[in-house]
């Protein structure tokens, strides 16, 4: 089984912005595959469960703000009973330039605090498919930065991006495992 998490912020406020990029991309997939979100409020997350080439797949978003993104993937990993290495994390990278996705097997939290999150519960041994959202221009605060939304050429941008998320996904529930990359513009 293969749990992929999409990270951001619950509510239309937060619906366009630069840390709701894995919403956003995860949302692009649903909508692929043609799946609805069902919440569940106990496990503070929405879910879609499929399958996927006879593989059982889960695709959840965690309905808690980013900061406490571990609370809802610990309750997820335990419902579902999935070790972290079968859980995918997509999340916004300030560290890379819009329209680069980096995937890695494992890693640190780079001083993003939902993955500081779920380290906290999982440790570090889970994927990661990293979305370039820009690093912070001039002088502004980097909470500012990931919570202004997205230009509608941006928007542009991340939704070429999120078909190219939608491939890697299919290919790794395909592989049963993602393969590490960096994809260019």
């Amino acid at each position: 089984m293969i749990l992929i998490i999409g990270l951001g912020n619950p509510g239309t406020e937060y619906s366009a912005t630069r840390h709701n990029a894995g919403f956003i991309a995860l949302d692009y997939f649903a909508n692929k595959v043609d799946e609805k979100w069902s919440e569940l409020r106990a496990i503070k997350a929405q879910a879609i469960e499929m399958n996927v080439d006879g593989k059982k797949v889960v695709l959840a978003k965690p309905i808690t703000f980013m900061n406490l993104s571990g609370e809802a993937v610990q309750a997820l990993v335990a419902r579902y009973k999935v070790e972290p290495k079968n859980v995918w994390v997509l999340h916004d990278d300030v560290d890379l330039e819009l329209g680069i996705v980096r995937v890695r097997l494992e890693g640190s939290a780079g001083g993003h605090n939902g993955i500081k999150s779920i380290i906290s519960v999982l440790g570090t041994q889970f994927g990661r498919i990293k979305i370039g959202v820009g690093a912070t221009p001039d002088r502004r605060k980097l909470e500012d930065w990931v919570l202004s939304k997205f230009t509608s050429d941006e928007l542009k941008t991340l939704n070429e991006v999120a078909e190219k998320i939608s491939d890697l996904i299919f290919e790794g529930i395909t592989k049963g495992e993602l393969t590490v990359s960096t994809e260019k513009k």
